[in-house]
């Protein structure tokens, strides 16, 4: 098991460069089997989900090369081989390989996927619309079968704009007869990146990035390069740091307005903020900052995935802040530990209310999930004293060189196998 210990205070001073987007990646990865041909994607994070998802590529039998920041996956000899347990489980993106297996070969057999325990992620969005294109869906057990004689396009409603079964279905519709729409669509610029890279193979994708996504289905599709996003996540982490230990802290190669849910949030606290082109500079305070009340929602709302980050430097706003979410059940089990470091807060009914200004203590707190693992990173670093998070392999799932990019930057971290 690893263990980071952060000794914390520390100003934070540097250039942290921002990587490519873990959920772009885990939907690119599997996408690529799509291709007649070879599909290059490069800035790939190497992160532990990058990992997992090539294993999975190498069960299937696809060629994949990785190189610095890229990999080359050729689905040539690519066979249609259930996907076992021990590989879904790992990551709950897995599932892409399910829109992407029917698509290719008119049927997928996997297992249910992992992922963070953040609350009930059922997947019955994704069967609907694989369902609403012809397939035909099997459950036995904990494995799901999906098979269809012909997938043909069709009117897929989402009763919820979900990121995943968004993906999912464009997958699996890209290569069926015929036109499939997609309504009240999720809007992520994740699935704009994803629905451009199949685009450069040759599909027929508009509407991403609206509620409206139209597909096109085509027969052939041919070898591409494609470059993927920022990560608005990770950048958003950082400048949630910045604003807590920043002193001309700069987070670089970002686009802003992916970031204008946060940015407006951190202004509208008192964080001191210079927004470049492709990137951002940003300052702590020295007094404390306005309270404030953010609300959980989806693209281009304030992303769930900020809020648990979030939550710490509002500890350190003046007075009275809430923070409602909206898309987890699960997603407050950061704040046990959180008060723990010493931090005043309460959760009730999905809402967490947080009065402050607090002073955090170094302690020894766990990583519940990624995200989680994320706040209590921020946490450590600036509070006094020593903190020791351990299941820290949640943080290494999402977060490429968390580690390097801290220390290179002034922050005290060692990672410790234990």
């Amino acid at each position: 098991m690893k263990i980071m210990e952060i000794e914390g205070a520390k100003e934070l001073n540097g250039t942290i460069r921002i990587s490519g987007a873990k959920n772009a990646t885990v939907a690119l990865i599997p996408a690529a089997i799509l291709t007649d041909e070879e599909a290059t994607i490069c800035n790939v994070p190497e992160i532990t989900d990058t990992e997992a998802l090539c294993d999975i590529l190498s069960l299937l039998k696809a060629d994949v090369k990785r190189a610095s920041e890229s990999i080359v996956i050729n689905p040539k000899s690519l066979e249609n081989i259930e996907i076992e347990e021990k590989y879904s489980k790992k990551l709950r993106a897995s599932y892409y390989f399910m829109g992407a297996l029917l698509g290719k070969f008119k049927k997928a057999v996997m297992y249910f996927p992992g992922g963070c325990s953040i609350g009930a992620r059922p997947i019955d969005l994704h069967l609907k619309g694989f369902e609403a294109l012809g397939a035909k869906v099997t459950n036995e057990k904990n494995k799901y079968i999906v098979e269809a004689e012909e997938l043909k396009g069709a009117n897929i409603y989402l009763d919820i704009a979900s990121v995943g079964a968004t993906i999912n279905i464009m997958l699996a519709a890209v290569k069926a007869k015929g036109t499939t729409i997609i309504d009240n669509a999720a809007k992520e610029p994740e699935i704009v990146n994803v629905a451009t890279f199949l685009n450069n193979m040759g599909a027929k994708i508009s509407g991403a990035g609206t509620s409206t996504i139209k597909i096109e289905g085509v027969d052939y599709l041919h070898n591409c390069f494609h470059e993927i996003i920022p990560d608005r996540i990770e950048a958003g982490t950082y400048l949630i740091i910045g604003a807590l230990c920043g002193n001309n802290l700069k987070i670089d190669n970002i686009i802003p307005e992916h970031l204008d849910s946060i940015t407006s949030k951190l202004e509208e606290i008192g964080v001191s903020l210079e927004v470049g082109l492709d990137y951002i500079t940003i300052n702590k305070s020295n007094n404390t900052f306005k309270p404030t009340t953010i609300k959980t929602a989806v693209y281009p709302g304030f992303p769930t995935d900020l809020q648990q980050p979030f939550t710490v430097l509002l500890t350190q706003c003046n007075g009275k802040s809430k923070v409602v979410e909206t898309i987890w059940e699960n997603r407050f089990m950061h704040i046990p530990y959180l008060k723990d470091l010493g931090a005043d807060v309460e959760v009730k009914n999905q809402t967490a209310t947080i009065i402050g200004p607090s002073k955090l203590h170094g302690t020894q707190v766990v990583a519940t999930d990624l995200r989680a693992g994320a706040a209590m990173v921020a946490a450590g670093l600036f509070a006094t004293g020593t903190t020791t998070i351990t299941n820290v392999e949640h943080i290494l799932r999402g977060y490429e060189q968390i580690i390097e990019k801290l220390t290179g930057v002034g922050a005290k971290i060692t990672l410790k196998e234990i």
